[in-house]
């Protein structure tokens, strides 16, 4: 009978891995490279090694104890990532549900577009970071040119700020339906004995009706009227 000694045998979970590693590679499935998998090879060496460990030299028991911890350790990590993922698709279910309720209400999403239909104009907002002591939003028709320039005022916290618009140019006429483009500017904030000057940032946001729930590679998405996919966490406002 052979002999396994320490000196052959100094690290089991390096020997369980890379029988695990080389069964995966020859097999047709991925299983053998499983927590479980690993565990019941590190147990088989385990226990061929006691059988014909060198009794003059028995195996070091705190190594072995180290060992067998490591062991359990990638088992429980492996029941925790399945654990996770469970909750993963739970958690994505229940925002399915709750997006489904948005379904037929208007809300405020990231997006630079709005729309003019019959002389009335659908209406927008703005995400701003922070106070402003002024802001503005343009909106230029479809060949870039601006119709109209609106002084949103100062702001005192950053939110969404709604904006409706009657649809008329600065010249004081109705615009033509069809598709138009806003831009906001806030202004920086000013230096003081304390503190240097800061950019505000500002955001346009369009309005669209919730037609649809998808679910997207990053999650939960809603489908609006106005032709744009949001994604449900980007929703700034409810209308």
């Amino acid at each position: 009978m052979s002999v396994i000694n320490n000196a052959s045998t100094n690290n089991l979970a390096a020997l369980a891995t890379n029988s695990s590693a080389s069964s995966a590679s020859s097999a047709s499935s991925s299983t053998a490279s499983s927590a479980s998998s690993l565990q019941s090879t590190f147990l088989q060496l385990l226990v061929t090694q006691l059988q014909n460990q060198d009794p003059t030299s028995p195996m070091d028991s705190a190594q072995m104890t180290s060992q067998l911890a490591q062991i359990n350790t990638v088992s429980g990590v492996d029941q925790l990532n399945t654990t996770l993922q469970s909750l993963q698709t739970q958690l994505g279910a229940t925002q399915q549900l709750q997006a489904s309720s948005l379904i037929g209400k208007n809300v405020l999403a990231p997006g630079s577009t709005l729309t003019v239909s019959s002389g009335t104009a659908s209406g927008f907002g703005v995400q701003v970071g922070g106070a402003t002591s002024d802001l503005t939003a343009t909106i230029k028709n479809s060949s870039g040119q601006t119709v109209q320039t609106l002084d949103l005022g100062a702001q005192k916290a950053a939110g969404v700020v709604p904006v409706a618009w009657n649809g008329e140019s600065s010249s004081g006429t109705v615009v033509p339906d069809g598709t138009y483009t806003i831009s906001v500017a806030a202004a920086s904030t000013p230096a003081t004995a304390t503190a240097s000057a800061a950019t505000v940032t500002a955001t346009p946001l369009s309005i669209g009706t919730v037609t649809s729930v998808v679910q997207q590679s990053s999650g939960v998405g809603l489908t609006l009227s106005n032709g744009n996919t949001v994604a449900l966490s980007s929703v700034a406002d409810i209308l």
